[in-house]
C-alpha cells in the first residue's frame, strides 16, 4: 500500500470519527443526562401529554396533507420538461433552506388578518394565526419540501421500460400510474413521508410565529421543550429525549421496512 493511500485511509478515518462524534455527542448528552424515573415523571404532566397529543395530531394532519398535494406535484416535476420547471423546483425547495423565523413571517403575512388571503379567509369566518390551524400550515409549509423531493427522485429512478412495457400492452396513463409507477416508487414515498413527518413534528421557528405559543392549543413538543428550558432545565431534558425516541423509532421503522431494501425500480411490478 502507497503512503498516499495510507495517508487518504487515515484522513478518511478521522473525518468520519469527528463526523459521528458531532452527530452522536448532543443525542448521547441528552439520553446521559436523564433517566427512566424522569421520563416517567414527565409523561405525567399534563402540559406534557397537551403537548405530545397536540404534536400527534398536528402532525398527522399536516403528513395527510404533504403527501395529498406532493405526490401529483413529484409526479409533474419527475415527468416532461415544461416552461418554468426550474423555477418550480427551486420554490418548492426555498422552504427547506429559509430560516425558521423568516419562514414564519412569511406565513404571517400570508394567512394573517392583514395578510395577502387573511383577510380573504376571514370573510368565511377562518382565522389562520394563534390557532391549531396555523399550527398545521407551519407543518406542511416545511414538510412539504422533504416529501416532494424524496418522492421526485423515487419517480425519475424508475426503469422507462416497465411503463414502455405497460404502454404496449394498451395499459391507460391512469392505470400505468396506479399499477406501475406509484410500487415502483413506493420505497421513496415512503421515505419521503416519514422525513416529511419527522420534520413537522420538530417543527419550532415558524409554528412560534404563525401559530405563538398557548398551552394546549398550538404549544407543540419542541415548543414546550424550549419553555420548559427556561425555567427546568430537567423537565426540558425530558422533554427533549421523549421528542428524540419518537423521531428515532420513525427514522429506525423506515429504514428496517421492506419498502428500504432497494432502489426504486428493483422489483417487476405486476402489469
Amino acid at each position: 500500500m502507497t503512503p498516499l493511500r495510507i495517508a487518504l485511509r487515515v484522513a478518511g478515518a478521522v473525518a468520519a470519527g469527528v463526523t459521528v462524534a458531532l452527530l452522536v455527542l448532543p443525542v448521547v448528552a441528552l439520553v446521559l443526562h436523564t433517566s427512566p424515573g424522569a421520563l416517567i415523571a414527565s409523561l405525567a404532566e399534563e402540559r406534557t401529554l397537551q403537548a405530545l397529543r397536540l404534536s400527534a395530531i398536528t402532525s398527522l394532519v399536516s403528513l395527510l396533507l404533504v403527501v395529498t398535494v406532493g405526490a401529483p406535484t413529484a409526479v409533474l416535476l419527475a415527468g416532461r420538461r415544461f416552461r418554468g420547471k426550474a423555477l418550480l423546483e427551486t420554490l418548492i425547495t426555498l422552504p427547506m433552506v429559509l430560516p425558521p423565523t423568516v419562514a414564519g413571517l412569511g406565513l404571517l403575512l400570508a394567512f394573517g388578518r392583514a395578510g395577502l388571503l387573511g383577510g380573504t379567509l376571514s370573510q368565511f369566518g377562518v382565522t389562520v394565526p394563534f390557532t391549531t390551524l396555523a399550527v398545521i400550515v407551519a407543518q406542511t409549509f416545511v414538510a412539504l419540501p422533504f416529501f416532494i423531493t424524496a418522492a421526485t427522485s423515487g419517480l425519475r429512478a424508475i426503469d422507462l421500460r416497465y411503463l414502455e412495457a405497460a404502454a404496449t400492452l394498451r395499459a391507460s396513463p391512469w392505470h400505468r400510474t396506479i399499477r406501475v409507477t406509484l410500487p415502483l416508487a413506493l420505497p421513496s414515498l415512503a421515505a419521503g413521508a416519514a422525513m416529511g413527518w419527522a420534520r413537522a413534528l420538530g417543527e419550532f421557528g415558524a409554528t412560534i410565529t404563525l401559530a405563538g405559543n398557548l398551552p394546549g392549543r398550538t404549544q407543540t413538543m419542541p415548543l414546550a421543550v424550549y419553555f420548559a428550558l427556561e425555567t427546568d432545565l430537567d423537565a426540558a431534558v425530558a422533554l427533549a429525549v421523549l421528542l428524540l425516541a419518537v423521531s428515532f423509532a420513525v427514522l429506525l421503522a423506515v429504514r428496517a421496512s421492506p419498502l428500504h431494501a432497494g432502489p426504486a425500480g428493483a422489483s417487476r411490478p405486476r402489469l
